[in-house]
């Protein structure tokens, strides 16, 4: 039985058996984005899990007491029911000012769990700086925590991690060029020059001429409709446009650490052969001890007596074996142009194991026999 070798194959289909995918799944629209935010907050209600004595914490307790119109010394607080958290979002695109979005809350100091909080008015902000939502709520948390008196503790995922379902509200627009910009311009995932062009080719196709124009591998620019209104009727029948994507480029993607190797579908190999066998070698060392007999001595007395005379000290005769087995080397030749089906064939065929089969692509890439980018992660 051939050791088991892991390969997982991207590409077996024909070019004809392609199947064409929508716009929409294989590119973006510029400036249609999400945007992430964040902001630091205060978590109160907590049974006795908070930040305890930190500093951080009894300041901002503190500071949002101030703003209430009390007046308090942030050292005579006591936050082990409160924490100091960051709060972080996405913002979808296009949500408007009242909408609401979810948010993520965890902990910045030293409490042990966020179940049973409540987040207090925290503003959440872009990267400009300027404030997009603000965030409120009670937290669901899925983690729990338990700690004995003696310090050993029990911990269910992650306590210190909760969210808020519609915890935020949006109270400023994101501004896009959507409805003000000349041109869509669609981003590809994945750089590839053939199907920038035929992306441009079948909205072309549908559209007529001139309406979308390659740019380069990654982007098509789109000419938009000068109405407004026209805009979101035209950007969904654009996504449903279906386009077949070019085959990618050959490649082999080896992990060295867990011996995975990933080979696409148009790895072509040139005229090569290739010759695997295994030489194991085995020593067994062993170690012979001789004692060394007594010598009985007779005693020149009147009763006859005998006097026995211990042996020498014991003899260490060290005894190795080596055995040698070299299993018989197999071959196997790559006639010109094979496919991926007839290499992956072989090297089973001659049981190769991870390591063995890194070692042939290896080698058969210095030899320039490989038509395929070979990587090692």
């Amino acid at each position: 039985m051939c050791r088991l070798v892991l390969i997982i194959i991207l590409s077996l289909m024909a070019p004809m058996m392609a199947k064409a995918d929508r716009i929409k799944d294989l590119a973006s629209v510029a400036g249609v984005r999400s945007n992430p935010l964040v902001g630091y907050g205060l978590v109160v209600g907590l049974a006795g899990t908070g930040d305890g004595g930190s500093t951080l914490t009894q300041q901002s307790m503190q500071s949002i007491i101030s703003r209430l119109g009390l007046e308090t010394d942030a050292g005579g607080l006591d936050a082990k029911n409160a924490a100091a958290v960051m709060v972080t979002a996405e913002m979808s695109p296009f949500l408007k000012p009242g909408q609401k979005m979810d948010i993520t809350v965890s902990t910045a100091g030293k409490a042990k769990s966020l179940k049973g909080g409540t987040l207090l008015m925290t503003p959440l902000m872009g990267a400009d700086g300027e404030v997009y939502a603000i965030a409120q709520g009670n937290l669901v948390v899925g983690g729990l925590g338990v700690e004995a008196g003696d310090g050993s503790s029990v911990m269910v995922n992650i306590p210190t991690v909760g969210r808020i379902p519609g915890g935020a509200t949006v109270e400023r627009l994101v501004e896009t060029p959507f409805l003000e910009s000349e041109y869509f311009v669609l981003n590809l995932h994945r750089n590839d020059f053939s199907t920038s062009n035929r992306m441009a080719e079948a909205i072309n196709g549908m559209f007529g001429g001139g309406v979308a124009l390659p740019l380069d591998g990654t982007s098509v620019r789109v000419r938009a409709p000068a109405d407004p209104g026209q805009r979101v009727s035209f950007m969904g029948m654009l996504e449903s446009i279906e386009v077949e994507p070019a085959e990618a480029p050959a490649k082999i993607i080896v992990n060295s650490r867990t011996g995975t190797v990933v080979i696409s579908g148009d790895v072509r190999v040139s005229p090569a052969a290739v010759t695997h066998g295994s030489l194991t070698v085995r020593v067994n060392e062993k170690l012979n001890v001789d004692q060394g007999g007594a010598t009985v001595v007779a005693n020149g007395g009147q009763n006859g007596a005998q006097v026995v005379v211990p042996g020498g000290n014991p003899v260490v005769t060290p005894n190795s074996q080596i055995d040698v087995q070299q299993d018989p080397a197999r071959a196997f030749l790559f006639d010109p142009g094979v496919s991926l089906s007839s290499l992956v064939d072989a090297i089973n065929a001659v049981g190769a194991s991870p390591a063995d089969l890194v070692a042939i692509l290896e080698a058969l890439n210095s030899a320039g026999a490989l038509r395929a980018e070979l990587i090692i992660i």
